[in-house]
């Protein structure tokens, strides 16, 4: 099932597609691929401010000046990754690779005894596991069509 989805030849059911559903999975999974990794592609270079290194040397991140750059580049390579739908099944290995450590160290909300803070960081977490869940879906179905991946079939 996994493949004939991946390959966009079945719609939700199972079944093979109506040339009207065919055609809005043609577009809408780019789109989809292009929304997800934004937010990866955007905060990517922010990793590289000293704000950033800061906040994450003062949530106990160790050598947050070597591990925080680093993580802006597995975030902006693997969102490039599955933006442009290149390998994207390895860039969302990278997006997985860069959402676990970050959501377990910098969104621990169990960690605040402020209600605001624990509220906000429960949200933070709860957007990092479903982004994880999406960059999970994607290292088993790939990019699908309108993708570099596609061209190179």
């Amino acid at each position: 099932m996994n493949n004939v989805i991946a390959e966009g030849v079945a719609n939700h059911d199972g079944a093979a597609p109506n040339s009207s559903a065919s055609s809005a999975q043609r577009y809408l999974v780019p789109v989809g691929r292009v929304f997800f990794s934004l937010i990866f592609l955007m905060s990517g270079p922010n990793h590289f401010s000293a704000q950033a290194i800061g906040y994450a040397a003062a949530a106990g991140v160790p050598l947050a000046s070597v591990a925080v750059p680093l993580s802006g580049i597995i975030a902006f390579v693997g969102g490039l990754s599955i933006a442009l739908g290149y390998k994207a099944k390895w860039g969302a290995w990278l997006i997985a690779l860069f959402l676990v450590p970050v959501t377990i160290s910098l969104h621990n909300f169990w960690a605040f005894t402020d209600p605001m803070q624990q509220q906000i960081h429960m949200a933070m977490f709860m957007k990092n596991i479903s982004m994880l869940g999406a960059a999970l879906f994607i290292t088993q179905v790939g990019s699908g069509p309108l993708s570099l991946d596609a061209r190179k079939k």
